[in-house]
């Protein structure tokens, strides 16, 4: 599924550049060479905006055959050329015209926006998406609350919807070409079509459909609850193991945030678990629901399930709170099941009694590797894990942790010669 999606986005990008060379017969001059890179930027921009939308429109299949967290990495990375492109465009097409015209830049930058229909609403377009993807840089992402940068994120709709009138009218591959316009009112439209559902009219059937409530609160350790929820028709989700939903808890200071966070046991006709550790804001706010308090939830997403195992034998490994879809997964993984589980304190484990008995019952290896790494040393590299877990390269691999943890991991696992298509992980780290 990710080979072929990735390949429906290259050959549409294809199909794109085949839209500027059906209209061009020939380029001459400076101006020219600069006026066709900065049609081409345009229109490869254009394209993108459409497809980082659909990456992210939670459409079920690819939720689902892709990942989630693959999704979220090929939108992060695709919106770093968007931005590049739609600048580049804008600086080209400026120059482009001013060297034609024989004139400065910033004359011709007045002069099109003023006189260019739909060119001002263009520049808007390319100052949101700029500004979008400055808050989405790492260092400054960090630095700000999720619900912040999630919210942010839907001026790039504004931006979107801005950029398609001036494409159209202003774009030589669409002016008096009738096909390409209804094929980019197709791709436009399908793309809205598709967000409209997912991310709006779905999840509020939804939450009429299953009437979720919260049923109690437990905590499990030093900042760490489970939230137990019930509702009706949950059969009908058809969730599994592994994979998350985005909850919005219905109360006064909660509404408006919808947060993503793993089942953390294996879901029920009539019963859904998550397990949230205190990491501020909302997290913290969910050790202080109250019975009855209602949920909108939308999901399942994410392809973490046992369904990615080729292997007869499979090796689980968490993190802190990253056991939360590891513990259901422990308990639903077919074959002979291994599990990891890294704690700095052994305050800080979770579900210990739960995994004793699940690991009893079905007769899988349990290890905790608790302590500091002043004190335990470093617990994942290739030599450890080898005399933890024999034949393992042999082994499919799931892996949840902080993004540290994970990284050093999955190096480690490398070099103990476990293919990377036999390791799966997803982070949810925005």
């Amino acid at each position: 599924m990710p080979v072929v999606t990735q390949g429906l986005i290259a050959a549409g990008a294809v199909a794109v550049l085949g839209l500027w060379w059906s209209d061009t017969t020939s380029v001459s001059g400076l101006g020219g060479w600069l006026t066709d890179a900065g049609r081409i930027t345009g229109l490869l921009a254009g394209y993108a905006i459409a497809v980082l939308l659909a990456l992210m429109a939670r459409i079920p299949a690819l939720e689902r055959g892709v990942g989630a967290d693959r999704l979220a990495r090929w939108h992060a990375m695709g919106g770093r050329y968007t931005v590049g492109l739609a600048v580049a465009h804008t600086l080209l097409i400026i120059w482009g015209y001013a060297v034609t015209a024989r004139t400065d830049v910033v004359h011709e930058s007045v002069n099109m926006v003023l006189t260019y229909s739909d060119m001002l609403m263009a520049t808007v377009a390319v100052l949101l998406l700029v500004g979008v993807g400055a808050v989405s840089a790492k260092a400054v992402r960090s630095r700000i609350r999720y619900e912040t940068w999630f919210y942010l994120h839907f001026y790039t709709y504004l931006a979107a919807a801005l950029a398609f009138s001036h494409q159209l009218s202003n774009g030589a591959e669409f002016v008096d070409n009738r096909p390409a316009q209804l094929a980019w009112y197709a791709l436009y439209g399908a793309v809205g079509a598709l967000l409209a559902w997912y991310r709006f009219v779905t999840p509020v059937a939804q939450a009429f459909r299953h009437r979720l409530r919260v049923t109690r609160v437990v905590p499990e350790a030093p900042g760490v609850v489970s939230v137990y929820l019930t509702g009706r028709h949950l059969g009908e989700l058809k969730a599994e193991a592994g994979q998350f939903f985005r909850w919005r808890f219905l109360t006064r200071d909660l509404w408006w945030a919808a947060n993503p966070y793993s089942l953390s046991a294996v879901p029920a006709t009539h019963q859904l678990r998550i397990t949230v550790k205190d990491l501020g804001d909302q997290s913290r706010s969910l050790s202080r629901l109250r019975p009855g308090v209602r949920v909108a939830a939308e999901g399942p997403y994410g392809a973490f399930t046992a369904g990615r195992a080729t292997r007869r034998e499979v090796l689980l490994i968490a993190g802190g709170v990253g056991i939360t879809p590891i513990r259901a997964l422990f308990e639903t993984v077919p074959g002979e099941v291994t599990l990891l589980y890294r704690a700095s304190r052994p305050q800080d484990v979770v579900f210990q009694r739960e995994l004793s008995a699940i690991a009893a019952r079905r007769g899988a290896a349990l290890h905790y590797l608790v302590g500091p790494r002043a004190e335990v040393g470093e617990p994942f590299t290739a030599e450890v894990l080898t005399s933890l877990v024999p034949r393992l390269r042999d082994h499919d691999v799931y892996l949840c942790g902080p993004s540290g943890m994970t990284g050093t991991a999955v190096a480690a696992l490398r070099r103990a010669g476990v293919p990377r298509r036999r390791i799966h992980h997803e982070s949810f780290e925005f």
